[in-house]
């Protein structure tokens, strides 16, 4: 059995993805839709970060800042795992190489883990927006913002670093089936012939931890805005209030909701299918929904959108103005 195991160590050459289906002809139905949903999460973040970065009252405001760099956040996360799928579910190709698959699962750690920094940055910005108005332009300065991304992105980029480290020294001897579309860490865990007691101790406590430590500072942040919001004499004023913080709370509830049922459990209890749909929604779904959310009635967004386009379309009319003149010759 020794001999067996050691021999399917040494010709492991990487993992089978199973997809989301096995069936031919929902998987054509299925190839549509997510292609669908990707170029739409694809276009509406590339439009919201050329929109702020194109636009310098935009970028250097903290709530657009972070903006940005959620919709970069939120741009890496779908095109890390939904590319695979959608090669699984039109080619049929569903092999994925073990440092493929490494790398995959770091990008994915990466990328949510930034998202959870980043969406508990912008509930520090609407905190110190509605609770300390007169300190704001002091307490979130440019340097600080910066500091807060770039300390996020650092972070995020260790965490990752420790999950491929801690996954690389687990041995896979057995089936080499991943029942996802895309390598997931609690579906490796369960393929693997080595000992994992000690890989998700640390996994488990370091991944709650870093999801519900910013998922904490949401909280006590919205609890003293709407305590502050409350003590607002018109009605007009709590409604403003509000409604400067209303994107942000859906994308958190949608967020964390889809995330905390997911992975704060041991991989044991888990079920390929609901994990296959909870993935769905925090890799398709939630990144095509959040350009929508915050341009639906953002009109500093909607404006710079405007502008973008306008360039755009007038350079593509100079272009082909100028060519036409030129035939013309």
């Amino acid at each position: 059995m020794e001999q067996e195991n050691l021999e399917n160590l040494t010709h492991f050459a990487g993992f089978v993805l199973l997809g989301l289906s096995s069936s031919p002809e929902f998987q054509g139905l299925l190839f549509p839709l997510f292609l669908f949903m990707y170029l739409g999460s694809l276009l509406g973040n590339l439009l919201i970060i050329s929109s702020i970065f194109s636009n310098s009252s935009l970028f250097y405001a903290p709530m657009y800042f972070f903006l940005s760099h959620l919709s970069l956040a939120d741009l890496g996360f779908s095109s890390n795992a939904v590319p695979k799928m959608l090669q699984i579910l039109l080619s049929q190709r569903n092999t994925i190489s073990y440092s493929g698959c490494l790398t995959q699962m770091y990008f994915f750690v990466v990328f949510c883990t930034m998202d959870n920094f980043i969406l508990a940055s912008m509930a520090y910005d609407r905190y110190v927006a509605i609770c300390c108005p007169l300190h704001y332009a002091t307490i979130m300065s440019y340097k600080r913002c910066l500091l807060l991304a770039a300390g996020s992105w650092l972070l995020s980029f260790c965490q990752g670093l420790l999950y491929v480290f801690t996954m690389s020294h687990l041995d896979f001897c057995g089936s080499h089936e991943i029942s996802h579309f895309f390598c997931d860490l609690h579906p490796l865990l369960q393929l693997s012939c080595s000992d994992t007691s000690l890989a998700e101790k640390i996994l488990m406590f370091e991944g709650t931890a870093t999801m519900l430590g910013p998922l904490i500072l949401i909280l006590l942040s919205y609890i003293f805005i709407v305590s502050t919001i409350l003590k607002v004499p018109s009605a007009s004023g709590k409604y403003k209030a509000f409604s400067t913080c209303s994107a942000h709370l859906t994308t958190v509830s949608l967020f964390y909701g889809s995330l905390i049922g997911t992975y704060i459990r041991p991989s044991s209890t888990y079920s390929g299918s609901r994990l296959r749909v909870a993935s769905i929604f925090y890799t398709v779904v939630i990144p095509m929904l959040n350009p929508f959310i915050y341009s639906l009635r953002n009109s500093g967004i909607q404006d710079a959108m405007r502008r973008l386009l306008r360039t755009w379309l007038q350079r593509r009319t100079g272009v082909g103005e100028q060519r036409v003149s030129q035939l013309k010759t």
